[in-house]
This record gives C-alpha cells, structure tokens and sequence, in this order.
C-alpha cells in the first residue's frame, strides 16, 4: 500500500484541526489492500455504488452505478468485477478509465448506515469471460484494490428500499427502454440498434 494514503494538503488540514493523530491511527487499523470476509459480503450485497474517476487532464466525474444485489463481484482477494449496462452513450466514467485508470468506489448501505471506499486501478473489456454471467452487461469492468477503508457511517441518513429499478437487468427478463429513447429529440442520435426500424 506504499507509505500511507495522506498529502500535504491532508496534513495541512489535519494539522490546523489537531486530528493528524486519530487520521494516523485510522490508517492503521482500517486501511487494508484485500478483502475481508465482511468487505465481501457487504460489496455482494450492495445495489449500488458510486464511481469515481477523472480524465487524462484530471478533470473529475462522479456516476451511480446500479443494479440487483450481486452485481457487483469479488473475484479474488483484491480484485472485484462489475457490468456496464446501457446507458446514455457517453461513456463518461468508462472513458475517463481507459485514461486514467485511477478510480474510485463507494458502497453505501442506507437501510443499515455504512459504507466502504476502495481506489483502485481499472481495467474495461468487452470480451472479459465474466460478460456472459451478466445479463445486459455490454462490458465488464475489473478493479484491482489498492486502498480498502470502512468509512463513519454517522452522517448517512437510513432510507429504506420501496421499489428497485424496472430498468436492472436480470435473467430472463427484458427491461422496458427508457422514455428519453423514444424523445424526437434524441431518437435521431440514438446507436443503430436502438433505433427502431423505420419500416414498422
């Protein structure tokens, strides 16, 4: 893990606010680079995560990322698995990847406060033998941890779920297409196969 996960700036801060102490022992008892038997269970349960990642000139992104418990994978002790679904097209997060592979998740489980972050390096494939155990999935992203820490659950406000998405993908099912796709606005632009066949 190198020496440690603060910059000068962290320590600036810490040093103005007297916490370098508490943020020095945090990172000894809590920062891990694989996998423990919780951080698995609690990321192959989760139904959402947030990514980030930045461009090649560092400008920042931040995206949702959702589907059905499971959806995201823990494929060895330092490395987890996710699909890309259909999306707007933009490709925003997943390019900025194929950049800057320097990324970062974070699980937030809002039924039952917690939440875990993880910086990692990304890899994206569209021929990953993972793509077909995914329903939906048009590319498989794999992120090798470098950085694993459970984060203060305080501030996370407890929500519970009324309704998961129509739109995740799951077996033997076919989500409905979105409004926006159908938007005289957009249906023009829209990649050939969701298009729909002018002779119907």
């Amino acid at each position: 893990m190198g020496n440690g996960i603060y910059h000068d700036g962290n320590r600036r801060l810490q040093d103005q606010f007297d916490s370098r102490r508490i943020a020095d022992r945090l990172q000894q008892v809590t920062l891990h680079d694989q996998f423990w038997a919780g951080d698995v269970t609690f990321i192959e349960e989760a139904d959402m995560f947030f990514l980030a990642t930045a461009d090649a000139d560092g400008w920042p992104d931040v995206s949702y990322k959702g589907g059905l418990p499971g959806f995201v994978r823990v494929t060895s002790d330092n490395e987890l698995a996710f699909p890309s679904y259909d999306g707007n097209g933009m490709f925003k997060s997943l390019g900025n990847a194929l950049v800057n592979p320097k990324v970062g998740l974070l699980f937030i489980n809002f039924a039952n406060p917690n939440r875990m972050r993880i910086q990692g390096i990304a890899s994206v494939s569209a021929d990953d033998p993972l793509l077909q155990s995914f329903p939906g999935a048009q590319l498989i992203v794999r992120v090798k941890a470098e950085r694993i820490f459970p984060n203060c659950p305080r501030y996370i406000h407890e929500m519970e779920l009324v309704e998961r998405s129509v739109y995740a993908p799951r077996p033997d099912y076919e989500p409905p297409e979105p409004e926006w796709k159908s938007m005289e606005l957009f249906s023009d632009a829209l990649p050939r196969n969701d298009q729909a066949d002018p002779t119907e």
